[in-house]
């Protein structure tokens, strides 16, 4: 068995899931969320309990068992908490500001660049001075929130030289030394 697959989902308070015609909705404070199964994974509900069981140990029933109880646990998570993502905009000119559902990033390039951001992220820029702009990402969809995230660091990618660029909060990149440590 599948460690991740065969462990159980608690459903809380105030999230309502429901299963029509192999297609899981999870409703919540959040937001709503949809998720098709796979006939090789079935879920079982049983007093605010959801386990999920595969149809046979084949190797592709044995990676979708844990797939699948990992989205609908994300699912559940979303709706009732939510998810976030900081990024931080480091280098000597770089900009970020936030209106309503677009963000303007300047990032060195001869022109800024505008990211129109879909509904179900909420997006906001805080810009400090003396400190790096933080861009933060909130969302009830975690895959969702994952994209975003990662187009926004495709924009400048942290550099290994000078650290510059869009990067996780708390993400370390590894520095590399200058020509000069090289010489001797």
């Amino acid at each position: 068995m599948s460690r991740i697959g065969k462990a159980i989902i608690t459903v809380p308070a105030g999230v309502e899931v429901s299963q029509n015609a192999g297609t899981i909705t999870v409703k919540g404070k959040h937001g709503q969320l949809h998720q098709a199964l796979d006939e090789c994974v079935e879920m079982a509900m049983d007093n605010g309990v959801i386990t999920f069981t595969r149809k046979s140990d084949a190797p592709d029933h044995r990676s979708k068992h844990g797939l699948y109880r990992a989205l609908i646990q994300n699912m559940i998570i979303g709706v009732s908490e939510g998810f976030k993502k900081e990024l931080q905009v480091i280098g000597v000119g770089y900009r970020a500001s936030a209106v309503g559902q677009q963000l303007e990033l300047a990032l060195g390039f001869s022109h800024a660049i505008i990211l129109e951001i879909p509904i179900e992220v909420k997006v906001s820029a805080l810009t400090e001075k003396g400190k790096a702009p933080v861009v933060t990402l909130e969302s009830h969809d975690k895959q969702l929130l994952g994209q975003v995230a990662a187009k926004i660091r495709s924009f400048r990618k942290p550099e290994p030289y000078k650290g510059k660029g869009i990067r996780f909060v708390g993400e370390e990149i590894r520095r590399k030394a200058g020509k000069s440590a090289g010489k001797k």
